[in-house]
């Protein structure tokens, strides 16, 4: 009743291209200066907006294709471009860091959207619902996505004390092997497009 390998291929990637260990030292950028507890709240605010977004996208993916009149071959190469260039963002390090703005409630812009519900997580979400077959496709989707945010949630929650364990170097390291398995993933999408293209998929 649970697919573990669509399960786990779904969470995944999410996790390449949402980054929680990329997204650590921005969320304490955006959040310094403020009580612990206030920081507690802003990154349960952040996650939920992500899951929100994500969530009405993941439901009305379908629909928002077909009144575009976009197949998807075009969303998987369009996909596959932006993934590209976020992971060579990440692959160099000149991803736009934020600066903290006291007059609007960073958790839910710029944390929330776009940084965490970004074009790359909206399209995988898209894509992956849409291909899932049968309640037991759906439901190891959605439960990757459920924990993808939970994810999200504990690595904001504890990031004071994850900047402690692996340090600046560490956190560098991580975001550069994901900006390597995400450009892989983009090369793979826009192949696969390509290929739908062909065979007359769309």
């Amino acid at each position: 009743m649970f697919d573990f390998t669509l399960f786990g291929s779904v969470f995944v990637t999410l996790f390449v291209i949402m980054d929680p260990p990329g997204i650590t030292p921005i969320f304490l950028a955006l959040t310094s200066g403020r009580a612990t507890k206030v920081q507690r709240r802003m990154a349960w605010q952040a996650a939920s907006v992500a899951l929100g977004v994500i969530t009405v996208f993941g439901i009305c993916g379908q629909q928002i294709l077909d009144y575009l009149h976009v197949s998807v071959p075009a969303l998987r190469v369009a996909g596959g471009l932006l993934l590209l260039l976020i992971a060579l963002d990440l692959l160099t390090g000149k991803a736009d860091e934020p600066t903290q703005t006291k007059d609007v409630n960073v958790a839910l812009v710029p944390l929330g959207m776009p940084l965490l519900a970004g074009p790359g997580a909206i399209v995988t979400v898209i894509l992956a619902v849409q291909h899932a077959d049968g309640f037991e496709q759906q439901t190891s989707v959605w439960l990757a996505i459920i924990a993808m945010h939970v994810v999200l949630w504990l690595t904001m929650r504890y990031s004071l004390a994850i900047i402690r364990l692996i340090k600046e170097g560490g956190v560098v390291l991580v975001t550069r092997l994901s900006g390597m398995l995400l450009s892989a993933i983009a090369v793979q999408s826009v192949a696969n497009g390509v290929f739908g293209f062909i065979h007359g998929q769309g």
